[in-house]
């Protein structure tokens, strides 16, 4: 078993608990850690840095995906809707790069920025900047001309300085055993969510919303866009048909089940969140299609043949959660 298939068992499915209690002094540890940091800013001992121009944080306190960068896609494009022009700073996970922050564009390449920030680029046409430096990502991003920055992830990156937080959870994960690292899957106690000026409940197979306080937002696949010649198939189109499935994502299982939900016959290939791909990840020794998300598109797209699609995945919200999103924009702008 994959280690971090492990993980995702003891903290979401209670498996191993003799592991969990032994994993409980580094918790603990972890815990002090974070509440030294945490009130190391609060009290000034620490210093936030301002850019000049609103900063919102969209994260989460747990590891794994929430649905995240969906949201973070949704709220750029609602805020280009209205004529705001929106820098997305993040941190260039997996990237290679030897200098940062860098500009990010659809074409640059996957392995020297991570592959979320180049499936920002390539949905948003934001200016999206990656760079491990938060602060000076985000001076990028306003020197290049942004207007609002929304920070994917950082919540727990106290030097950037932000004028409001949103939490995204996965509703039907929830927050696992509730527990910190590495005994559980939490970033910061559960009581953080408390602080955040916004909580977004990502919704899945008929989850409901993890308080009633969040909005809430149903992520849905879209259509499936061929990798070799961009091909757009309605993704019921491979209804009743056996297909192949990667996903190198926090929670690999959403996917899988979001296409099985539509009529899909699906042999799954989980991977790791953020996993490097190569052409064995990819192959599957037929000629059976093979869906993946977008953001493991992004890494392959050179390895692809006519069998690879990326599936595009959306997130609905009602006109009420909208409203209170644009609500909390208009008083940080």
């Amino acid at each position: 078993m994959k280690a971090d298939t492990f993980l995702q068992q003891l903290w979401y499915r209670g498996r191993a608990p003799w592991l969990r209690i032994l994993l409980l002094p580094l918790s603990a540890l972890f815990w002090l850690l974070v509440t030294l940091r945490r009130a190391g800013y609060h009290v000034g001992i620490l210093r936030s840095r301002s850019v000049g121009k609103p900063v919102v944080v969209i994260g989460n306190i747990t590891v794994g995906g929430t649905g995240k960068t969906p949201f973070v896609i949704w709220l750029a494009e609602l805020l280009q809707g209205r004529g705001i022009k929106v820098g997305i700073v993040l941190r260039g996970y997996g990237g290679s790069s030897a200098h940062w922050p860098r500009d990010v564009r659809p074409d640059t390449p996957a392995d020297e920025v991570g592959d979320e920030a180049v499936l920002h680029a390539s949905r948003t046409g934001a200016i999206v900047v990656a760079g491990p430096d938060r602060v000076a990502a985000a001076m990028r991003a306003v020197a290049l001309g942004a207007d609002i920055v929304l920070c994917d992830d950082g919540l727990q990156h106290y030097q950037l300085a932000r004028d409001a937080e949103i939490a995204v959870v996965d509703a039907q994960r929830g927050l696992g055993n509730r527990l910190l690292l590495p005994a559980g899957p939490l970033r910061e106690p559960p009581s953080r969510l408390k602080t955040v000026d916004l909580l977004v409940s990502t919704q899945r197979s008929g989850a409901s919303a993890v308080q009633a306080s969040s909005i809430v937002t149903t992520a849905r696949l879209g259509d499936a866009i061929s990798l070799l010649g961009g091909e757009r198939r309605a993704l019921a189109s491979f209804s009743g048909a056996s297909v192949h499935a990667v996903a190198g994502i926090g929670n690999p299982q959403a996917f899988f089940d979001g296409l099985q939900a539509v009529g899909l016959k699906v042999d799954g290939r989980p991977l790791p969140d953020h996993a490097a791909l190569s052409p064995a990840d990819i192959e599957f020794g037929d000629r059976a299609p093979v869906l993946m998300t977008e953001k493991d598109a992004v890494k392959c797209r050179s390895l692809a043949d006519e069998r690879h699609w990326a599936v595009r995945l959306d997130i609905d919200v009602s006109e009420s959660d909208r409203s209170r999103v644009l609500t909390l924009i208009d008083r940080v702008l």
